[in-house]
């Protein structure tokens, strides 16, 4: 999907930039937004998609309104990989804001969210909707929660939920890799003093 000329590589509706080079960058519409990566990775990124992200919005509101300057925003706890995705959200979803999600969730995921969120979750984020492949899915919910991407995060979380969604206790705990340190009397004395939630 890449295509690498003069020093950019255009990647699903965002820029990547080389290292340092912001000559293609239209600072009056734009901003760079860098990952935390060793060698840092950096995409150009429309202002208002970027705003979607509540802690950039606040970042660029208490700049000045002179737009000509450099805007160059490290992003401390998200890698590359992981920002080139919420990125991708922000710009298609800027200004086609998703339905809410319902909560709680009574159906699949499927069933509630637009196509294009569709192939957003389950091409990459859930490996070819394998959801034992969920690394990315993890990944982007801790990006959207520091960056305070709400709608990605719901999405994201509702997710999660969903893959949960009738599964037992050991079952969550496999797909998530989770060790039990319960030992089977705590087990049954948390499952007696919470029967009532069973009941309804």
């Amino acid at each position: 999907m890449g295509n690498r000329k003069q020093g950019i590589s255009i990647l699903l509706g965002m820029v990547e930039l080389e290292p340092g080079n912001y000559t293609n960058v239209d600072w009056k519409t734009h901003v760079v937004l860098q990952s935390n990566d060793s060698k840092p990775v950096e995409y150009s990124v429309s202002r208002d998609a970027a705003k979607m992200s509540g802690l950039i919005k606040d970042m660029l509101e208490d700049q000045d309104d002179d737009r000509t300057g450099e805007t160059i925003i490290p992003v401390p706890n998200v890698n590359g990989r992981t920002l080139k995705y919420v990125i991708q959200y922000m710009e298609h979803h800027w200004n086609n804001r998703p339905e809410p999600i319902e909560k709680p969730l009574k159906g699949k995921i499927e069933d509630v969210i637009s196509e294009w969120d569709k192939k957003f979750l389950f091409t990459d984020l859930i490996k070819d909707g394998d959801e034992k492949q969920h690394e990315l899915l993890i990944d982007c919910i801790m990006a959207a929660n520091f960056l305070n991407t709400k709608e990605l995060l719901e999405l994201t979380c509702a997710a999660v939920a969903s893959m949960i969604k009738g599964k037992t206790p050991e079952q969550i705990r496999t797909l998530f890799n989770i060790e039990n340190d319960f030992t089977p009397e705590e087990e049954e004395k948390i499952r007696e003093e919470n029967r009532w939630c069973e009941e309804s």
